[in-house]
C-alpha cells in the first residue's frame, strides 16, 4: 500500500498526454492508449508531468492510488518503449507459426492450436521461442498466459510451454524414488 499523498510523473519526450474528465489518452511512438481513471484519484496534466493524488484517506482510496500510480507508469512506458513477453517451447517437436494475426502451435496434441491476436498485439517466432509484444502490459501478459495455458510445463521432463524467465521445479519420478528407497 502507498505512503504517499501524492505523486509526479514525468511525460518523456514523443510522448503526448491528454485528460477529458475521467478519460486519460497516451499516444507515442509505439501506439496509443486510452483509459478510465476512477472518481477516488485525482489526477492533473501539466506540462512535462501527470500528478497523482487520492482524494479519500481510506484504505482503498490508498491502495488504488498506489496502482494507477503503477499503472500510469506502465502505459507510459507502454506507449514509448512497448511491453513483451517472451516464451520458451520446451520438448521434441514443438513448433509454432505466424500467419496474419494468428500464432499456430503444434505441442504434441492430434491438431494444431490457434490463437488470434487482439488488436495491438503482435506475435513473432524466433526458433523455439514466441515473443507477444504490444502497447498494454495487461493484455500482453494475458495473451502470454493464454499461450502458456495451451501447454503449461510438467515437472517430470519440463516439456511445455514456459516463460522465458520460469524456472521449473523438477520431480524425481517414480523409478528414481523406488531406487532410491532401496539403496
Amino acid at each position: 500500500m502507498s505512503k504517499a499523498k501524492s505523486q509526479s510523473i514525468e511525460i518523456p519526450k514523443g510522448v503526448s498526454v491528454n485528460l477529458e474528465g475521467r478519460k486519460l489518452s497516451f499516444s507515442g511512438e509505439k501506439g496509443s492508449l486510452e483509459k478510465e481513471i476512477p472518481a477516488d484519484i485525482e489526477i492533473k496534466v501539466d506540462g512535462g508531468q501527470i500528478s497523482l493524488a487520492h482524494v479519500k484517506s481510506d484504505k482503498q482510496s490508498k491502495a488504488l492510488f498506489g496502482t494507477y500510480t503503477a499503472l500510469v507508469n506502465n502505459w507510459i512506458k507502454g506507449v514509448s518503449e512497448g511491453m513483451s513477453k517472451t516464451l520458451e517451447l520446451v520438448g521434441t517437436g514443438y513448433r509454432a507459426e505466424t500467419s496474419d494475426r494468428k500464432i499456430k502451435l503444434t505441442v504434441g496434441y492430434s491438431h494444431p492450436v490457434e490463437i488470434e491476436a487482439p488488436e495491438g498485439i503482435e506475435f513473432e517466432v524466433e526458433k523455439s521461442k514466441i515473443i507477444v509484444s504490444g502497447v498494454d502490459k495487461e493484455i500482453v501478459g494475458q495473451i502470454a498466459a493464454k499461450i502458456r495455458e495451451v501447454r503449461p510445463p510438467e515437472p517430470y521432463k519440463g516439456k511445455g510451454i514456459k516463460y522465458d524467465d520460469e524456472v521449473i521445479r523438477r520431480k524425481a519420478g517414480k523409478a528414481a524414488r523406488v531406487a532410491g528407497a532401496t539403496a
